[in-house]
């Protein structure tokens, strides 16, 4: 459908707010009240992002703020989950339950499951609001997805003590009133139409339509009041709800929306409002910030010095197995080996609890300054794992014990006498974990820890998702040979909903990952993992490992990985290539026909100029057979939270692939340390891919050299 609207004379409802908001905005305000300090976060719109109620604003909430939005119109109802990922980009991902039109007309498909259309918003800062300018924000909605509520926006706002009013033009569904014509029909005329629908099988970014068709301006206000937390709000509306596909029509008394906010706390919000002058809608928000989060830690606090000077005259004198045991008690690095060579004293092993690792060092170095003689001028902790030499903490000792015993008349820090490099290694091994008579050390470890997995937006039901518990098991037959295993046990689930099961379906796509239902209904007690490891290190930058077995739920095979890694490089090389055959869904150790050869070449890249910052592209072959790039793009806060992203592009055409048109998902990864009041090195996470289909699938391999080595980032 295309369609095309002379320019008209905007109505009289939207000319007065032009002009008069036009004036204000540009009106000097004092600088301390446009640019007061604003404790609690912005109010999400309908839409999730920063707004009013229909209508986008330019302000930004603090980077980090991360919400979970809901809001109910009516015919409309609108889950979405926004991230500030940076201080100038706000993105959203959402749902729009349209609770009067079917997810398909095919009962034995979709039973009676309301259509939710999947969205994706972004907002752009362009500029800070200043004495004489506004804030201004570019913006789209509706990326790569069906189209539905596609629109793009400028938007400026500007704020005069308790009053932030809002001016902007909106193409799209937020130019649907189309109360002015769209200044870019001046430059083209092929800006003057817009098609309707979406391209294939949706999924895509519909640049062609960006900013063309008709325009119609919006604005509005927020009101601080007294009431802390409350805000009064309206707003005109640019949408003349004429065009909507909301399963029936929608009747528009007024283009005026009114609306009130409620900030319970910084975590918790309520909205209510009176739209289209005859539509009552509500919402709440809960949100944190995932830069700030933080819980107060009872962790042992670092030592204070004991003694003026270490009691032992030489290192036979100091107990190894103390020292190792009262290392591990204070910062957790376990003690593997203890080497000597000269004044100086190595300690190999790994870090077993607190994230920061120099923060451990510390701690550690804490130990040795009480304990060994003063003849001891350099401690090194090298961090060695699954047979990698990782990296190494060097420590001035003579440094260290002045600022840790304050023997300095100047202002001395003990991490300043800390320093990085490869691993070095000694020489007279004086102590070895192996000689220890209890268990603190063994080659066989266990782990058994609860899961959910889940997707969201099926034809079928909404929500696919399996809770269970996972056993995760290693034994270390030496430094360089492990065997690994994942044992899965179902507790629920509801995959026998998932209809995409008929193997005669018309695709020309091997079924990689649309046979998961059979997965996860064949069985209740399941080998999730299953392999052998092989790690060697050629020399300190280049990291090699072979594996075989059963990699995960759906593949077993063969394969070997090669990572060239400089520590504290910005940037790493990778390459994979594996063998590997279909599980037989219905048999824990049988082997299906079906086979493919796949691996992808790899760049990892920490961007120079976007902080915390990481894109990784992969080229290679799927497991499909299809050809292309992945590309990840994550971004960690000062939590250690990620974010991350990530799309694949191959040689499938979207009829091929089918609805969505190409893979595409999200993920976050959470250490444990920001949830629990004791550090720790876990990390949990939670990915979301809105639809199972089969191109542009790689293979899970849970042995990874680029994450096995990330100390050395």
């Amino acid at each position: 459908m295309k369609f095309k609207k002379a320019y008209l004379p905007a109505p009289l409802a939207a000319a007065p707010l032009a002009v008069a908001m036009a004036t204000m905005l540009y009106l000097p305000a004092p600088l301390a009240a446009a640019q007061q300090q604003h404790q609690l976060p912005y109010a999400a719109g309908d839409y999730g992002g920063v707004g009013l109620l229909q209508t986008p604003t330019a302000r930004m909430n603090k980077e980090g703020e991360f919400s979970l939005h809901y809001s109910d119109t009516q015919e409309y109802r609108r889950m979405a989950a926004t991230l500030q990922l940076f201080p100038w980009l706000e993105t959203s991902a959402r749902y729009t339950d349209i609770r009067y039109r079917l997810y398909s007309q095919s009962p034995g498909f979709s039973n009676n499951q309301t259509l939710k259309d999947k969205g994706f918003d972004a907002k752009i800062l362009l500029w800070q609001e200043s004495d004489w300018l506004p804030q201004v924000a570019v913006g789209f909605r509706d990326l790569a997805g069906t189209g539905i509520f596609a629109g793009e926006y400028v938007v400026a706002n500007k704020r005069f003590g308790d009053f932030d009013f809002s001016l902007g033009m909106g193409w799209g569904y937020l130019g649907r009133r189309d109360n002015i014509k769209n200044p870019f029909c001046e430059v083209a005329d092929r800006f003057c139409d817009r098609t309707g629908g979406f391209t294939g099988s949706g999924g895509k970014f519909e640049i062609d339509k960006w900013f063309r068709g008709p325009a119609a301006l919006f604005g509005g206000v927020n009101y601080y009041t007294p009431l802390e937390g409350l805000t009064l709000q309206a707003e005109y509306d640019p949408n003349d709800y004429q065009q909507d596909n909301a399963g029936r029509a929608i009747v528009v008394d007024s283009p005026w929306n009114l609306g009130a906010h409620y900030a319970y706390s910084d975590n918790l919000s309520f909205n209510l409002g009176y739209q289209r002058g005859n539509t009552l809608s509500f919402g709440f928000t809960l949100q944190t910030n995932f830069d700030t989060l933080w819980t107060p830690k009872v962790d042992r606090p670092p030592r204070k010095a004991q003694l003026e000077q270490s009691p032992a005259a030489s290192l036979s004198d100091v107990d190894m197995q103390k020292l190792s045991a009262d290392i591990l008690l204070e910062s957790g690095f376990v003690v593997t080996d203890v080497a000597e060579q000269h004044s100086t004293v190595t300690l190999y092993g790994y870090h077993s609890r607190f994230r920061d690792h120099e923060s451990a060092v510390d701690r550690a170095a804490r130990v040795l300054a009480d304990s060994l003689p003063e003849s001891a001028q350099r401690y090194e902790f090298a961090e060695v794992s699954n047979g990698f030499a990782l990296m190494q903490h060097n420590v001035n000792a003579e440094q260290f014990k002045k600022a840790y015993r304050g023997e300095s008349m100047l202002p001395l820090e003990t991490t300043d006498a800390i320093s990085t490099s490869n691993v070095r290694r000694g020489s007279n091994r004086m102590y070895s974990s192996a000689e220890q008579t209890d268990s603190e050390v063994t080659n066989f470890t266990y782990q058994f820890k609860p899961f959910v997995s889940q997707s969201f937006g099926g034809p079928e039901t909404f929500v696919f998702y399996q809770v269970g518990v996972m056993a995760n098991l290693s034994y270390q037959l030496d430094d360089h040979f492990d065997i690994s295993g994942k044992i899965g046990l179902n507790i629920h689930n509801n995959y026998d909903e998932f209809n995409f099961l008929v193997d005669a379906y018309a695709e020309t796509l091997p079924r990689v990952r649309t046979r998961i239902r059979e997965y996860n209904v064949g069985t209740d007690l399941w080998i999730e993992e299953l392999q052998a490891n092989y790690n060697h290190q050629f020399s300190d930058n280049h990291y090699a490992t072979v594996y075989a077995g059963y990699f995960e739920r759906m593949f077993a095979g063969v394969g070997a990985e090669y990572l060239y890694r400089p520590l504290n490089s910005d940037i790493a090389l990778g390459l994979d290539l594996n063998y590997v055959k279909q599980r037989d869904p219905y048999s824990e150790f049988g082997l299906e026909d079906y086979s493919v050869l796949t691996g992808h070449a790899s760049l990892y890249w920490d961007l120079p100029y976007v902080d915390d910052s990481k894109l990784i592209v992969r080229a290679g072959r799927f497991l499909a057979k299809d050809i292309g790039t992945h590309i990840e793009f994550t971004h960690t806060f000062n939590t250690g939270i990620t974010a991350g992203a990530y799309a694949a592009f191959t040689n499938v055409s979207a009829e091929e692939y089918g609805e969505g048109s190409f893979t595409k998902g999200f993920y976050l990864t959470i250490p444990f340390d920001v949830l629990f009041n004791e550090s720790s090195k876990g990390v949990g996470g939670f990915a979301w891919s809105p639809l199972f289909r089969d191109g542009g699938q790689m293979l899970y391999r849970s042995r990874q050299l680029y994450y096995m080595t990330e100390s050395r980032d």
